[in-house]
């Protein structure tokens, strides 16, 4: 068997039943996924916790980029808070400078403030013109593992450049791929990357939505759901990789 672990990331109540349901080794909690996921409320953070697999809480606080300022790093310590009351196992961050590298200052702040919890260093990576000068920051600040697509869209168009970052990071950091990762493209990252992670969403497509509903903005004509069976066909296919 691989070994290989799977994270999927979900983003609402259903989401977190199916990802526990299909036997998810750990759990991306977020909001908007669509997005790029956003900080999970207060609520779904206590839903959470304590989780019967560990549950990392996304602290992002707004979409866009990943520059923040006092009033960002206010938000971020306070939802981190959050996830350490809600009993989570770690938080995911990022934070970047106006040239794409990693803001090392702003991550010190925010690391320091998560003293105690697991640490993920979010796809703010893949926007860095360094990646050996981001891996080393992210070793320095304490981070277990870097989520990335390679700096690309997605995860299967980049395996050159994640074989490389694996490299890089020589086991010191784990590099777990993410985006676009599914059952259908699995095969083009397995066995060929030496990883010990993976990162997918497990989700399929959903009807369109009510048209009024639509109509108003609330919603976008189709949407996605995290799906318990998707997550169990993908731990299948990752279990029947020879490493």
């Amino acid at each position: 068997m691989s070994g290989i672990l799977l994270e999927v990331c979900v983003d609402d109540p259903d989401g977190l039943a199916a990802a526990i349901e299909g036997g998810a080794d750990r759990i991306e909690l977020c909001s908007a996924l669509a997005v790029g996921g956003l900080t999970p409320s207060p609520g779904l953070m206590a839903l959470a916790g304590p989780p019967p697999v560990p549950v990392y809480a996304m602290i992002r606080p707004r979409p866009g980029d990943f520059v923040y300022g006092p009033t960002d790093l206010d938000a971020m310590r306070r939802d981190i808070d959050a996830a350490r009351d809600a009993g989570l196992a770690g938080v995911v961050l990022g934070a970047s400078l106006a040239d794409g590298r990693l803001d090392a200052r702003m991550l010190r702040k925010l690391t320091g403030h998560a003293a105690g919890l697991g640490l993920t260093l979010h796809r703010a990576f893949d926007l860095v013109p360094d990646f050996a000068e981001a891996i080393a920051i992210a070793e320095d600040l304490g981070f277990e593992r870097i989520l990335t697509s390679g700096g690309a869209k997605s995860a299967p168009e980049a395996v050159d450049t994640l074989a490389r970052l694996v490299e890089l990071a020589a086991g010191r950091i784990s590099v777990i791929p993410g985006a676009g990762v599914s059952v259908d493209t699995i095969d083009a990252l397995l066995p060929r990357l030496a990883v010990t992670e993976v990162h997918s969403s497990c989700s399929v497509r959903e009807p369109a939505q009510d048209p009024r509903l639509v109509a108003m903005g609330f919603v976008s004509g189709e949407g996605r759901r995290t799906d318990a069976a998707t997550v169990k066909a993908l731990k299948a296919r990752i279990g029947a990789v020879r490493i």
